[in-house]
């Protein structure tokens, strides 16, 4: 593997006194594309919450692009990340949610130029013209004056795309960005996540429910369960081929879900 732009090293978290990961260790090279699977509660979301510096690991390392995230280096030690470290290494790190976190208030073209501008302090020309190509890239061109409220929950997950893509990030984080959308809106916002991964310039990081397009897109695929990686491996080999019982009964939930 080249050097990875994501490393995991030892990583614990627990929430009082429940441990949700147990010992995380994992690199992800650049422009690879991870599905994490698992049941609910088995640690997927807090993976990725912990990369965006929404959660603090309780123990254990971070790395992106080589450079600790939680910690700083002083005086040859590895002391708590102050905030502005936070923000420099956080700054290659996109992530898109679940629910699109859109400011109802500002057109969708304003909601993708407001974080170049405020946070990176670009000139407003440029961040216009990037911002118009990405909601361009996600099928959202016509729609630059339209509001959150004037578009369909799959469109709003696309803008919340768009806005992730407008900051360059080195890595994309998914979580599990079509779960809380209307069934027949769910195709729309994966196919945009499979162009984008064709592009094959970020490293992307998914938690998702849906094994077809983790099979689809990911290099490699994580199956966590209890807090720990309990199985990974190529698309083939977890989602056709799981060694372990826990993961096969996993799995026959969505075969006996899916339509015959």
């Amino acid at each position: 593997m080249a050097d990875p732009i994501v490393r995991y090293k030892d990583v614990h978290k627990s929430f009082g006194e429940v441990e949700v990961l147990k010992g995380i260790d994992l690199d992800i090279a650049p422009a690879e594309k991870i599905a994490l699977i698992g049941p609910s509660g088995s640690g997927k979301t807090t993976i990725i919450r912990m990369l965006m510096t929404l959660e603090e690991p309780t123990s254990g390392v971070i790395e992106v692009d080589g450079r600790p995230l939680w910690h700083m280096e002083k005086e040859g030690e590895l002391v708590p990340a102050n905030e502005k470290h936070l923000r420099e290494v956080r700054g290659d790190i996109g992530m898109v949610f679940q629910h699109f976190n859109l400011f109802p208030h500002m057109s969708i073209l304003d909601n993708c130029m407001v974080a170049p501008v405020h946070v990176k302090g670009e000139p407003k020309d440029e961040a216009r013209q990037r911002s118009i190509e990405m909601l361009e890239k996600v099928g959202l061109g016509d729609k630059l004056d339209n509001y959150p409220s004037q578009l369909s929950g799959g469109q709003k997950q696309r803008v919340a795309m768009a806005r992730a893509l407008v900051m360059r990030p080195k890595v994309m984080l998914f979580d599990e960005v079509t779960s809380a959308l209307d069934p027949e809106l769910v195709g729309e916002v994966l196919e945009v996540i499979r162009d984008i991964a064709k592009e094959g310039e970020m490293a992307m990081i998914l938690v998702t429910h849906e094994m077809e397009f983790a099979r689809d897109i990911a290099d490699r695929v994580l199956f966590l369960d209890e807090g720990t990686i309990a199985e990974e491996g190529s698309p083939e080999e977890v989602l056709e081929n799981s060694k372990s019982e826990r993961l096969q009964s996993f799995l026959s939930r969505f075969r006996s879900s899916s339509p015959s």
